[in-house]
């Protein structure tokens, strides 16, 4: 077989995996309203991309506060832990294994969405950052708004945060996932505690390296505390500077996260990886000083090939290659690999956020 790596089995902290494809986190905004409810149509869409060795769902908010964007789904509600259910039973009954991801949307949020001021480190708008609503826009489509004026947290702020990642963790083992991923990527609340540029606090939150992850590892270790270390996983972009994101300190901040992290012995860490043509790559020196300070499973999220996928397996820099777009349009991706077969390409962009209907969500072919 041509692509040997990507599609050997896998042991993820006793989760054994059928091949190192992941499918990668993507928000489709398809939940169940009111309430931001998984339901049976997302239900159908991830079982039938159960062809990955392992699934990590969309961005799910961990309370009202959280959440940035329209129709994206929760898991803070017995209905929304109810819905994710359809979903866990869906994947495991096809033989996969799968991921929450756990999300707070910090600053990035309107009160149109929510309704509510958006929190964050400290009290700086996201410049040239939109989220979006939904009302009433031809197509269906969403209509982006302009994020609005964080207020900055305090130490109360925090600590209920922090409350609110391990009661989304416990009702994602609840609901029945094999494990827990921290979003601490993207410009989101945990990212923008990271990076120096979002973050001009001056107490024990703020300021040196040191400071700027502890929220990071305060979340991380209290939902290891809560579901365990082998359900446990933190993802970070530290090539990925969108959202007004942009800090030279990010480089040597992840990799001291990445240390702490170690320590806390999670079962992963995620790269989030740039997937746009011209976009920074992650240069190899990168990985290697990762791969030195991090000894767990590092999964590696892009616009890669399968032979960029097999041969960052082959030098062993990663051991999980995530999958997108690639799975958003070809359920059966890892088989069309194998074949060597051609790939659907995303039919309408109108569907990609939204939409309460199998177009553009569930109706793309398998191989015949």
């Amino acid at each position: 077989m041509k692509y040997q790596n990507l599609f050997k089995e896998y042991d993820l902290g006793g989760n054994r995996l059928k091949n190192r494809f992941l499918m990668a986190p993507m928000t489709r905004s398809r939940s169940s309203q009111p309430g931001d409810i998984p339901n049976a149509l997302m239900a159908e869409y991830y079982a039938q991309r159960s062809t990955a060795g392992l699934i990590i769902t969309e961005a799910v908010q961990i309370s009202l506060q959280g959440m940035g964007y329209a129709k994206t789904p929760g898991i803070y509600s017995e209905e929304q832990i109810q819905g994710w259910k359809l979903v866990t039973e869906a994947v495991h009954k096809n033989g996969s294994k799968i991921f929450l991801q756990l999300w707070h949307v910090g600053r990035i949020s309107s009160s149109k969405v929510n309704g509510l001021q958006p929190i964050a480190p400290s009290a700086l708008t996201a410049q040239n950052t939109s989220v979006y609503i939904f009302d009433g826009a031809p197509n269906g489509d969403a209509t982006f708004v302009p994020v609005d004026e964080p207020k900055e947290m305090a130490k109360s702020d925090i600590d209920n945060v922090i409350k609110e990642f391990v009661q989304g963790a416990k009702n994602a083992i609840e609901a029945g996932f094999d494990g827990v991923e921290i979003h601490g990527a993207n410009g989101y609340l945990i990212d923008q505690f990271l990076r120096s540029n979002s973050n001009k606090r001056t107490d024990e939150y703020g300021g040196s390296k040191e400071n700027r992850i502890r929220f990071l590892i305060e979340i991380t270790k209290a939902v290891v505390n809560a579901v365990g270390k082998e359900k446990t996983g933190v993802r970070l972009s530290p090539f990925i500077s969108f959202k007004d994101m942009n800090d030279p300190e990010i480089l040597e901040t992840i990799m001291l996260a990445a240390k702490a992290l170690n320590k806390l012995d999670v079962a992963y860490i995620h790269l989030c990886e740039a997937d746009w043509d011209d976009a920074p790559q992650i240069p190899n020196d990168f990985r290697v000083q990762l791969r030195a300070n991090f000894d767990k499973t590092i999964i590696a999220t892009g616009n890669k090939t399968p032979n960029e996928g097999e041969q960052l397996i082959q030098d062993n820099l990663v051991d999980l290659i995530g999958y997108g777009r690639k799975f958003l349009s070809n359920p059966d991706y890892p088989e069309r690999v194998k074949q060597n077969a051609y790939l659907n390409e995303i039919s309408d962009n109108h569907t990609l956020f939204g939409g309460g209907t199998a177009r553009g969500y569930t109706d793309y072919p398998f191989l015949k």
